[in-house]
């Protein structure tokens, strides 16, 4: 893992251009929106977070962020996009928001400074936005306590993830902006758990994230071909 900043500016700039509409719920962000609740309520129901000490890697405008520290969870946001965090922070004094807070910094960085301070790290539907993902991964197992629970997100690498997260999401439904992802960047599970499984982190669970364009309805499953989330735990 290496402390100097792992990120692409182009993703950056491009998600800093959108940043005054990350609350806007009919919004290019109203994908994320609409799958918070899933993802918030899948995390607590695995650990809950009223008195925890949680990370949020690459927090953008603080969706999650936001809803966890309205669970009882102490909410540390970071993210590299200046304007995405001052949305964010905004956010939080206009919705006054008890117990989160928010800094420009990368995992990597705080790895270095602050390890084995939160007793849980999420990181969610960022690691195929960056250059190299097992370095985020590592930092996140670095930032937990032993113990402690990480949370990741992303999407897999296959035709039919191709289809719909790609040609479906951004050029046929509208969902997302065009350009959003970049195929060769997305994860297989399995690249992922091997990342997990060289930074001490151990597979509890992992579910699919699947959406139904004719009722616009999402919903938790088995089937991890396209979106997917993985709950590991620290060694």
């Amino acid at each position: 893992m290496s402390t100097t900043e792992n990120f692409d500016p182009s993703e950056l700039a491009k998600f800093s251009e959108l940043a005054h509409r990350w609350w806007d719920i009919e919004s290019e962000f109203r994908p994320l929106h609409e799958i918070n609740p899933l993802r918030l309520g899948w995390i607590d129901s695995l650990v809950p977070l009223r008195g925890r000490r949680v990370l949020d890697v690459g927090c953008g405008g603080g969706i999650l962020s936001d809803s966890m520290a309205r669970k009882g969870a102490t909410v540390l946001g970071i993210d590299l996009a200046t304007k995405a965090l001052k949305v964010a922070q905004l956010h939080a004094l206009e919705a006054q928001t008890e117990g989160v807070e928010y800094r420009e910094i990368s995992a990597e960085a705080l790895a270095a400074e602050a390890p084995g301070s939160f007793d849980v790290v999420t990181c969610m539907e960022m690691l195929e936005h960056v250059p190299d993902p097992s370095s985020i991964v590592k930092a996140c197992a670095v930032l937990v306590k032993p113990g402690g629970h990480v949370f990741f997100s992303t999407i897999n690498r296959n035709a039919k993830a191709f289809l719909f997260a790609i040609v479906g999401g951004e050029y046929v439904l509208d969902l997302l902006p065009r350009g959003t992802h970049e195929y060769a960047k997305f994860i297989k599970p399995s690249e992922l758990a091997a990342y997990c499984r060289a930074a001490a982190l151990d597979l509890q669970e992992i579910k699919g994230l699947k959406y139904n364009p004719l009722t616009c309805h999402y919903w938790l499953s088995a089937d991890t071909r396209v979106n997917y989330l993985m709950a590991t735990q620290k060694f």
